[in-house]
């Protein structure tokens, strides 16, 4: 007699009596995640205005631009106020003070959408769906579009115009969800004999702000690169006033290195050349040298830092007065007509006067090269008082017409140079056009520690006669 092994003779086995429950795929799980995701944020998008409290078209700079919402809302609301309640009151058979009462919370809360049109929506929407609740029961014989009335589809757009200049796309979208459901629920128990009009409202509601977004959004990105324009243009001007500072700290290193070696070369010979000299004065002059010595190598590191990466440092002296001669004849040969009055009499110009003098008119004859090519061109330089006075001017140019004004105000940084030359020296710089279509570049540079008040230059100087002062 044989006998039939059951589970528990087979202790190592395992018997498969139930189906087994597979988890859900990681495709499933992340469509659900997304979804539920995807819903919790519409609500919060539904629930969140953008700028809450803030006019439309508030940012506008005109006054009459900013009323204009206003104006817009006004006129919807006393137009579609009068006209709901006496459609609904004579076509739909509603009663009286029910249809005033829905006609008034179908259209009023459009003033309301100027400053906040999500709120609006709410309030709207919600009195659009209750009337379509009370149109259900209404005897009115003439009443042939459903759920929604003419005077709410006109209502409901200008809604969607205001929700679209101001909402975000995923609180556009949940409107346009809401809509669409509303209206395909209450088209199940649409009425007999009316015609349905839902669709019409779901496609408007879906265009109307999507357009606007869009011109919003336009609005917006030419906001923001006006905005970046104008930080990159005070950038730009602020890059360029800090290149010229170094530029005119590199040009004025051998100035200051020469006073320096003076110093130190001084008071080094100083214990030779005085005989007699006290040890106490000896060890003075030592220390001189010495603090003379520290303070060039601290300037060679200085120098080191503003010199650009690459760029070895000038060997070249540096220029002044002896040179203007010079640069005027390559003026000259640029194409530019240009005549030089130097006085003879000028004395001793400090090293730090004469190279921002020769820089300011170079940078003044540059821009008459580059804005007002073939410009006759004059240039004095002359002392008087204690002051170095410093004074280009050009006339109007047969071949650029107008370009001498816009070099007035070109990229300035020829401008920026001469200010910073001449704030660097204690002197004052006057720029500007001149009647005839010129233009005037007048700089004082001080040449004594306490210099005579200085006389203001005129307005529009004549031209110098010719002279034999003229130096090479």
């Amino acid at each position: 007699m044989t006998s039939v092994a059951g589970p528990a003779a087979y202790p190592g086995r395992v018997m498969a009596t139930e189906p087994r429950h597979e988890p859900p795929t990681p495709t499933l799980r992340q469509l659900s995640t997304r979804t539920r995701e995807m819903f919790q944020g519409l609500g919060t998008a539904l629930t969140t205005p953008t700028t809450p409290g803030a006019p439309l078209l508030g940012d506008a700079s005109s006054r009459w631009v900013r009323l204009l919402p206003y104006g817009i809302a006004l006129a919807f609301v006393a137009s579609l106020l009068p006209t709901t309640v006496n459609l609904l009151a004579t076509d739909y058979g509603v009663n009286g003070a029910l249809a005033g009462a829905i006609g008034t919370a179908q259209t009023a809360p459009l003033l309301l959408a100027v400053n906040r049109p999500l709120q609006a929506w709410w309030v709207i929407f919600t009195a659009d769906v209750l009337g379509a609740v009370v149109l259900l029961g209404a005897d009115g014989d003439q009443a042939r579009l459903w759920p929604w009335p003419p005077t709410v589809v006109v209502g409901y757009c200008a809604l969607m115009i205001a929700l679209g200049l101001r909402e975000s796309r995923r609180a556009l979208f949940g409107v346009w969800l809401a809509t669409g459901v509303a209206g395909y629920a209450l088209d199940v128990v649409r009425p007999a004999g009316s015609t349905s009009v839902h669709t019409l409202l779901v496609v408007l509601s879906g265009v109307l702000p999507l357009l606007t977004s869009a011109v919003r959004a336009r609005g917006d990105a030419q906001r923001r690169l006006v905005e970046q324009e104008t930080i990159s243009e005070a950038e730009r001007s602020r890059r360029t006033l800090l290149e010229e500072r170094a530029r005119i700290a590199r040009e004025l290193h051998d100035v200051v290195a020469h006073h320096m070696s003076v110093i130190t070369v001084q008071a080094d010979s100083a214990p030779y050349r005085i005989p007699g000299l006290p040890d106490a004065a000896r060890e003075e002059f030592g220390s001189i040298a010495t603090s003379a010595r520290e303070s060039l190598a601290e300037m060679r590191r200085l120098l080191a830092v503003l010199r650009s990466d690459g760029t070895e440092g000038e060997r070249a002296p540096q220029p002044g007065l002896d040179r203007l001669q010079q640069l005027v004849e390559a003026t000259v040969r640029a194409g530019v007509p240009a005549e030089l009055r130097l006085a003879a009499d000028l004395g001793d110009v400090p090293q730090a006067v004469d190279l921002s003098a020769y820089r300011i008119v170079q940078e003044a004859l540059a821009n008459v090269v580059r804005h007002a090519p073939g410009a006759s061109t004059r240039v004095s330089v002359r002392a008087d008082g204690g002051w170095l006075t410093v004074l280009v001017v050009n006339g109007p140019s047969a071949e650029a017409g107008s370009q001498v004004e816009r070099g007035a105000s070109g990229t300035g940084h020829g401008l920026v140079g001469m200010r910073e030359r001449v704030r660097l020296t204690g002197g004052s710089l006057d720029t500007g056009p001149l009647p005839d279509g010129g233009f005037r570049v007048a700089a004082r540079l001080p040449l004594t520690a306490d210099p005579m008040p200085a006389v203001p230059l005129p307005a529009a100087p004549a031209a110098p006669p010719p002279t034999t002062e003229e130096s090479e």
